[in-house]
């Protein structure tokens, strides 16, 4: 009798865009069976102002990803991001009451200790991370099962979101006929499909820059050290653009996408020309190319001055000796990278999907990074409870 197949499925609800992407899990393997891009309705400023619109932008990609995959989906991991979504810090202590061997029950207690940090009512735990285990006041302890001690402390970083914007977002699922399995910081996602194990040993971020918003993700380690926002996004480009230009935002958008670079590189030509989109009725007219580089670029220095103040409040400026990656469909702005690298002093690189079977060269694009990386979490997510299935198993047949 063949195995029932098991799809695994990211759901990246974005303002702009809303990108669906659908895998099978083979043998602990991942393999791309489908995808959808469609425009998306029913946001204003990176929140939900109409849920049913919303739910028809996922019903619309739901219905051309399971075309292109030849399946049909029950469920999906969905990401979340936004101005509403903050990291928080959490400490837990538990006092053992004399020496003795620290077992997962004690680990349990502490960590649960660690996560009741007094949150507002609007407000909720997304997602927690382990940072440390402190033993006796020894720091730096990621397992500390079976060791002597009298009391255990633990360090965890908390992803907190509005409930508010969190239940919109899983109503517009549901809406759409699919059950939500999970929700994923979306920065932490596109962490997953981009950045190896090994990377992040030397301390990483992935910046994922957003039409509307910009998340950011610190790593040291296997420890996540900040999961923060920053309030330059990918529009603040195209008004500045629209600003300095005089043009419409539809037409600042196409300037910026034909002739946008964030620096003036050798490709910029100083007394080149861009011709502006005009209305029939008036006349052409031209800029110089350097002119729009230095506003874009003007945008991108104050972008990574955030994102440089952010490593600074957790003492991860100047520290990260595994690069910064870029995510996101504004990352794909020319000349972000050499910006990023000069302002935040370390190498930059765009934070591309690696890890999935039969990923096509033209979606090697950080715009559908968060995307496989939320796919992928689904299929950690599913591995493991079949894994549990299966030991489950085998420890009945063995009690019977």
């Amino acid at each position: 009798m063949a195995e029932k197949p098991v799809y695994a499925a990211g759901l990246d609800a974005g303002s702009r865009k809303t990108r669906l992407v659908v895998c099978a899990l083979e043998k602990g393997r991942v393999r791309l069976l489908g995808c959808a891009a469609v425009g998306s309705q029913g946001w204003l400023k990176g929140r939900i102002a109409d849920q049913r619109a919303v739910a028809d932008t996922i019903r619309a990609a739901l219905r051309e990803a399971e075309a292109n995959a030849g399946v049909s989906l029950e469920s999906v991991v969905v990401g979340m991001g936004g101005q509403t979504v903050r990291g928080a810090s959490g400490r837990g202590v538990v006092e053992l009451g004399h020496l003795r061997e620290i077992d997962q029950r004690d680990v349990n207690r502490v960590v649960d200790r660690a996560s009741r940090v007094q949150l507002p009512p609007d407000r909720m735990i997304l997602q927690l991370f382990l940072q440390d285990f402190v033993v006796d006041g020894h720091p730096g302890h990621c397992n500390p099962r079976k060791m002597l001690a009298s009391q255990l402390e633990a360090n965890v970083h908390l992803v907190t979101a509005s409930v508010q914007e969190h239940n919109s977002l899983v109503g517009a699922v549901n809406q759409a006929h699919l059950v939500v399995e999970e929700t994923v910081f979306e920065a932490l996602a596109a962490s997953y499909a981009a950045v190896l194990p090994e990377d992040r040993r030397e301390g990483i971020a992935l910046v994922d820059i957003g039409a509307e918003s910009t998340e950011l993700v610190v790593y040291y380690g296997d420890a996540m050290h900040l999961a923060s926002t920053v309030r330059v996004c990918g529009d603040h480009f195209t008004r500045d653009l629209a600003k300095g230009l005089r043009l419409s935002f539809e037409e600042a958008e196409l300037v910026k996408m034909e002739y946008g670079r964030c620096a003036l590189s050798p490709g910029c030509p100083g007394n080149a020309l861009v011709e502006l989109p005009t209305p029939e009725d008036r006349e052409p007219r031209e800029e110089q190319w350097k002119v729009v580089s230095r506003i874009l670029e003007a945008r991108a220095v104050e972008l990574f001055r955030f994102v440089r103040a952010e490593l600074a409040r957790v003492g991860m400026d100047r520290a990260l000796d595994g690069g910064v990656f870029l995510a996101g469909g504004a990352a794909r702005l020319p000349d972000l990278c050499d910006v990023a690298a000069r302002v935040l002093d370390c190498q930059t690189r765009y934070g591309l999907a690696v890890g999935i079977l039969d990923w096509p060269g033209e979606m090697d694009d950080p715009q559908w990074t968060t995307a496989a990386g939320l796919a992928m979490y689904s299929a950690k997510l599913k591995d493991k409870a079949e894994h549990q299935r299966e030991t489950a198993g085998w420890l009945g047949k063995i009690l019977k």
